[in-house]
């Protein structure tokens, strides 16, 4: 089978043959239609997180994929050869820059049925990331204001949607070039970084959700009304998240230092800041599948790249002022 691997830590993404995936019990064997592009996807190849994350290599690298479900192993049930699905598999089971993959039927949700392929394959890591940082730790409300910063990236495009769906004023920054396209998402306000100052223009607002980082992020928490939640994504991470993922204590006390700052300089504003590294989770996408089909959220993918060009398609990530997701296409 071939696939798209690294050798080592910031070796280079190549095209190598493989062993075909394992089936265990749970899972559900896929043939790869299409698979979404992350950022994450080149953190992990450069080893970013290999002290959070320690996978051996080779790696195969790709976290988001639709397909067809071609075997089902023998505790399977919801799902059938033949199906459509789409899934983030759950760490150290990555690998969707394949021609297949085994997922476990946890971390899988039937495609919405409105869409094709390649837009169902640009969806589970970023709808996962909004709907854990909007839903899970914000519960965001009807009426509440949100500022949701990279309107125009992945994340950004599927987070305004579904704040809009909750009911939130919805504020984002981007560029001019892209107002009227995050208007027309949902966003009642767009902020052009380049040219305004987000933190003097805001005020009172109840969520932020951070994909920058760093100055960004500490700026993002004075936009905040006493007891608002912050929520990063580009850390740094927290003890709290270090415990609920199980880490060491020298993880733990590292953790505890890098966020000492941004947790203080929170809790001196009356406000909170919450770390989110999204976990896979089938029922969630379930839920965005619905959301989906029913018209609140659509899928915005910028750019889509044949299979054998996937190594130039990740090395792009990020410069090529994409809106949306790029995905890479087997069709």
């Amino acid at each position: 089978m071939h696939a798209f691997v690294v050798d080592s830590y910031k070796s280079r993404l190549h095209l190598s043959d493989v062993p075909e995936p394992t089936l265990g019990e749970h899972d559900l064997l896929v043939e790869v239609g299409a698979a979404g592009l992350n950022q994450l996807d080149e953190e992990i190849r450069v080893g970013e997180f290999k002290q959070l994350l320690r996978y051996r290599t080779p790696l195969t690298l790709g976290h988001d994929v639709a397909g067809t479900v071609l075997e089902v192993g023998s505790a399977v049930h919801g799902f059938a050869p033949g199906d459509i699905v789409f899934a983030r598999p759950r760490d150290h089971r990555i690998g969707t820059f394949a021609e297949r993959i085994a997922i476990h039927e946890a971390d899988a949700a039937h495609a919405p049925s409105s869409i094709d392929v390649t837009e169902a394959a640009s969806l589970p890591l970023v709808a996962l990331t909004a709907y854990q940082a909007l839903v899970e730790i914000a519960d965001v409300r009807p009426g509440q204001k949100v500022l949701i910063h990279a309107g125009a990236g992945g994340v950004g495009t599927i987070a305004i949607q579904l704040a809009k769906h909750l009911g939130a004023h919805v504020a984002t920054t981007a560029s001019e070039r892209d107002a009227d396209f995050l208007r027309d998402l949902g966003a009642d306000v767009v902020i052009d970084y380049r040219t305004q100052d987000f933190a003097a223009e805001l005020k009172d607002y109840d969520v932020t959700l951070d994909s920058l980082g760093g100055e960004n992020l500490e700026r993002s928490l004075k936009v905040l009304r006493r007891g608002g939640v912050a929520v990063g994504i580009a850390g740094p991470p927290t003890p709290d998240f270090a415990k609920k993922a199980g880490l060491g204590p020298v993880l733990r006390i590292a953790m505890t230092a890098l966020s000492r700052s941004i947790r203080s300089k929170a809790k001196a504003l009356g406000v909170t800041y919450h770390f989110l590294f999204m976990h896979a989770d089938g029922r969630q996408l379930r839920e965005i599948a619905a959301l989906v089909d029913s018209g609140a959220i659509r899928p915005v993918v910028g750019i889509t790249y044949p299979f054998e060009e996937t190594p130039a398609a990740l090395a792009a990530l990020g410069s090529t002022g994409t809106r949306g997701k790029a995905v890479i296409t087997r069709s």
